[in-house]
């Protein structure tokens, strides 16, 4: 676990993705959101190619693009969407 614990932001379009989500992965990626603060590299965490400090969680057929600021301390979301466009969309998200 980690010594400190981040800030968590989240980008303006992430908020309206996770509410679009079905209830029951809404109610999941908000659990894996609200752990993110005190573990930003959890076991399920896997880091993105391409980006870097990016890293994804897998939520069933959906996924949480984020990135780690460790010198602001801040994790920030850039997105959540499903797998089959979440590459495409959200890694071209500043």
């Amino acid at each position: 676990m980690s010594a400190k614990t981040y800030k968590l932001l989240l980008h303006r379009e992430a908020v309206s993705e996770i509410r679009a989500l079905p209830k029951k992965i809404r109610g999941q990626v908000r659990s894996v959101l609200d752990g993110l603060p005190a573990e930003p590299r959890p076991p399920q965490s896997e880091r993105l190619k391409g980006r870097r400090g990016a890293y994804r969680i897998r939520v069933g057929n959906y996924r949480i693009i984020y990135e780690i600021h460790a010198t602001e301390i801040v994790v920030y979301v850039i997105g959540v969407a499903h797998r089959k466009e979440v590459y495409s969309r959200l890694l071209r998200r500043k």
